[in-house]
């Protein structure tokens, strides 16, 4: 019943989640910050999966940037909305495949097809079954070759009660509040979709395997996480701004940093084969 929620939530909010990640300073904290650490670990070229990329944005950013992409979403909306925007920028030939599919189940892909696997914006946080996201990692690791990275990015439970705290305290007396602080899990129904909202070491412990390396983590909105008026109203200042930024990527990767905000990334490489 989740994956039908969230099918039809990103179906309806395809124009949403395509402006959601560069509509404001404060939202590009979580897509610049991803592109900071895929420019660190990428490879130079090489052909690339954005699985659960929705509506495209970083299968869109990469084909600029030179890379070959297969982006994989379970909502056909999202899609056709990709294609219609490939097509617009003239990016077809970086674009290999879009194509439906679950990134709990990539048997479309051989094993070790891509020299770098993505699977951000939170894709695994709409998984809610505990053995159903171990599959859907091992799916990740299992299609990457060896030595290469993986990224993923889940949202953060912490933050999602600063976010009541702020904006919804009737919440805090219905009987979900109580489920997100002992489970994690959202079931929808309230403004969001079905969601596991992950904390910090359970997000690491998910990705400690004999055959992942794990990098860096990182919190995408960091110190800014939920201070939304503020951080766009900084954003005017170009000169505080930038120094924002710099303490922002200065500080990300701190543990305490990554438990408050409200997109964690982990960055992995797969093992070498012995």
């Amino acid at each position: 019943m989740s994956d039908v929620l969230v099918k039809e939530y990103y179906a309806d909010n395809v124009r949403n989640e395509w402006r959601r990640l560069i509509k404001d300073a404060y939202h590009r904290l979580e897509f610049d910050t991803t592109l900071h650490f895929l420019d660190k670990y990428l490879p130079a070229h090489g052909l690339v999966l954005d699985a659960g990329g929705g509506p495209g944005r970083y299968t869109f950013e990469l084909a600029k940037k030179g890379y070959d992409v297969t982006l994989l979403d379970a909502t056909q909306a999202n899609l056709d909305f990709a294609k219609r925007m490939i097509r617009r920028h003239g990016l077809q030939a970086w674009v290999k495949q879009i194509m439906t599919g679950s990134i709990v189940n990539l048997t479309e892909f051989p094993e070790a097809s891509f020299d770098a696997v993505l699977c951000t914006g939170g894709p695994l946080s709409h998984v809610l079954d505990t053995n159903d996201r171990a599959r859907a990692i091992s799916e990740l690791v299992r299609v990457a070759k060896p030595g290469v990275p993986i990224f993923v990015s889940v949202m953060g439970r912490f933050s999602v009660l600063v976010a009541i705290l702020l904006d919804a305290q009737y919440e805090i007396e219905l009987p979900h509040f109580g489920q997100i602080c002992e489970t994690g899990d959202y079931l929808g129904g309230r403004g969001f979709t079905a969601c596991h909202f992950f904390l910090p070491e359970e997000f690491r412990q998910a990705f400690i395997r004999p055959d992942i390396e794990i990098l860096e983590m990182a919190g995408l909105e960091g110190i800014s996480s939920q201070h939304v008026k503020e951080l766009n109203q900084l954003a005017k200042d170009d000169k505080r701004y930038k120094i924002w930024l710099e303490t922002h990527l200065q500080t990300c990767t701190h543990p305490s940093v990554v438990g408050i905000s409200v997109h964690m990334l982990i960055v992995c490489r797969k093992g070498m084969v012995n």
